[in-house]
């Protein structure tokens, strides 16, 4: 068992600091806008608490009015999802793949950090990651390695970053994107 309060706790920060004039700004995430990326992660929040409990999958589409309470709402009652010892057992389906519960709690968290990236980037804050998390990042991009490698993972193709990058920028580049990005708004 981990953690993934301080992640979605960051992520609430994160959501919390965005502006309505910035839901159609881009992010790194190709062709998707800050209200895109601001839908996926109520809908990663919401089917990530209902694996912990084994629940059917209901998701609602589109980023609701109410998006400034209902996403910290959900991304709360993750965190709390998963401080139960029978969220860590079973199996569950995340993206369509079957897993174990633990390797799918990796894969919330990776969710978390990445898109907290994409959304700090976007927004022109600033992502606080603790090394704890980003080494659950490390661990699911291990994990699934085979997958990414083939191109048929989660990710687009790699970003060369080079061996003497920064620890969070070579997990951004195995994810697919350039630690360098910055929002061009025309």
């Amino acid at each position: 068992m981990f953690d993934l309060t301080p992640a979605a706790t960051e992520m609430t920060r994160l959501v919390g600091q965005v502006r309505d004039d910035q839901l159609d700004d881009p992010t790194p995430n190709d062709g998707w806008q800050v209200g895109n990326l601001l839908e996926h992660v109520l809908e990663f929040a919401t089917v990530f608490t209902l694996n912990a409990s084994k629940s059917p999958i209901e998701l609602t589409p589109g980023l609701p009015d109410d998006w400034r309470t209902a996403i910290p709402d959900q991304l709360r009652a993750l965190a709390r999802a998963w401080q139960e010892e029978s969220a860590w057992e079973g199996r569950v389906s995340a993206g369509g793949v079957d897993m174990s519960a633990p390797e799918n709690a990796l894969v919330a968290v990776e969710e978390l950090v990445l898109h907290g990236w994409d959304l700090a980037v976007s927004t022109g804050d600033e992502m606080r990651v603790r090394g704890e998390d980003v080494a659950k990042v490390e661990e699911f991009q291990e994990l699934f390695s085979d997958a990414i490698g083939s191109g048929q993972g989660p990710y687009g193709p790699p970003v060369e970053v080079g061996t003497d990058a920064e620890r969070m920028a070579r997990v951004l580049g195995v994810a697919g994107r350039d630690p360098h990005w910055s929002r061009r708004i025309d």
